[in-house]
C-alpha cells in the first residue's frame, strides 16, 4: 500500500457512516473524520441516540434515515453486521456511492454475491477493510513472499474477543471465527503462498476451527482460527516453509493505528482516480467463496 505522507491534492471525499457501535466509534468515524482525504458528513444507525452522539463528536449530522444519509455523501462506510451490510450496500451502489465495506461482505455466499454484483453493475468503487493489509509490515511480508519458494505454510489468528466485551456480538457468536477472522487469514495465505485451489475445515467455528488449503502451485497450508481462547493479546502469525529459510509474519508488535491513514488514502485515491485496488468487493466475494467451500466441507 502507498504511504499517506504526501500532501493530498484533491478535495476530501464526503463519507456517510452506517453504524454507531464499538467498531464504528473506535475506527471508522475517527479515521474518516481525521482527513484530509475524507470528511465524515453523516452518521446513520438503527439506534438514533447512538448516531446522534457519534455524529456530534465528529462534527457530522445524524441522518434520520438511510436514504437521508445517501443524500449527504459521495461514499458510504459500513460498520454493521454482515446481514445489514448485504442489505444496504447494494442500495448505496445503485445510488452511485463508493463503498467502504467490512468483511465478510455478507453472512453467506448468496448475500455476498448480491453486494459484489451491485458494485459491478453500478460501476462504483469498493474497498474492503482488511485491516492488516494496510500496515507496512504486511506489505513487506507479501513482497518478500513473492520471491520465496513455498512448499508449505502454517498460520493462526487467535483471540478471546468472543468470550465477552464489545465484540462478542450476535453474528460473531452465531457464525464464529471462520466468518469473522477467516477472511483476514485466508487472504494472507492466498496472497503469500498463491491462489487457493481448495479448502477444507474441521472443528467448531464457535470454539476452534482448522483449515487445510491446497494452492494452485502445489503448496499446502494450514490455518487455526479461534475467537474463544484466552491469550495475552490477539495473535496473527503466518510462517512460510520451503527450500529456503522460513519466512515469518507476526502482528504481535505492529501498531494498528498505522493502518488507518493508509486505508483512508487508498480508499480516497481509488474514488478520485476511479481505479479500485485489489482489495475490492470482487476480492471479498472470492474470499467468501472459499469460506463457503470450507463450511460445506
Amino acid at each position: 500500500m502507498n504511504s499517506s505522507a504526501a500532501p493530498w491534492p484533491h478535495q476530501p471525499i464526503d463519507v456517510g457512516l452506517v453504524g454507531a457501535g464499538p467498531w464504528a466509534r473506535a475506527m471508522h468515524a475517527r479515521m474518516l473524520a481525521a482527513g484530509p482525504e475524507t470528511r465524515l458528513t453523516a452518521v446513520w444507525a438503527r439506534r438514533p441516540e447512538a448516531a446522534r452522539e457519534l455524529a456530534a463528536h465528529h462534527g457530522a449530522i445524524a441522518a434520520a434515515s438511510f436514504d437521508e444519509l445517501l443524500g449527504e455523501c459521495q461514499a458510504v462506510a459500513f460498520a454493521v453486521p454482515p446481514s445489514v451490510q448485504a442489505q444496504l450496500a447494494p442500495l448505496a451502489a445503485k445510488r452511485g456511492k463508493a463503498l467502504l465495506l467490512e468483511k465478510p461482505l455478507g453472512p453467506d455466499l448468496p448475500s455476498a454475491r448480491s453486494v459484489a454484483d451491485a458494485v459491478l453493475s453500478s460501476g462504483v468503487i469498493s474497498q474492503l477493510v482488511l485491516t492488516k493489509r494496510y500496515h507496512p509490515t504486511t506489505d513487506a511480508f507479501l513482497k518478500a513472499a513473492r520471491t520465496h519458494e513455498v512448499t508449505g505454510a502454517r498460520s493462526c489468528y487467535l483471540h478471546g474477543g468472543f468470550l465477552g466485551g464489545d465484540f462478542a456480538t450476535g453474528w460473531r457468536l452465531e457464525h464464529g471465527a471462520l466468518l469473522d477472522l477467516g477472511p483476514h487469514l485466508i487472504d494472507l495465505l492466498d496472497s503469500a503462498v498463491g491462489p487457493i485451489k481448495s479448502i477444507r475445515s474441521t472443528g467448531d467455528s464457535r470454539r476452534w476451527i482448522e483449515l487445510s488449503c491446497e494452492h494452485e502451485n502445489g503448496a499446502v497450508s494450514q490455518a487455526s482460527l479461534s475467537g474463544s481462547v484466552v491469550v495475552p493479546r490477539a495473535v496473527t502469525r503466518v510462517e512460510l516453509f520451503g527450500p529456503e529459510a522460513a519466512l515469518a509474519y507476526d502482528t504481535a508488535e505492529i501498531d494498528h493505528e498505522e493502518c488507518w491513514p493508509i486505508l483512508r488514502r487508498a480508499f480516497a485515491t481509488a474514488v478520485r482516480t476511479s481505479r479500485p485496488t485489489e482489495l475490492d468487493a470482487a476480492r471479498g466475494l472470492y474470499l467468501q467463496r472459499l469460506i463457503d467451500q470450507a463450511v460445506r466441507s
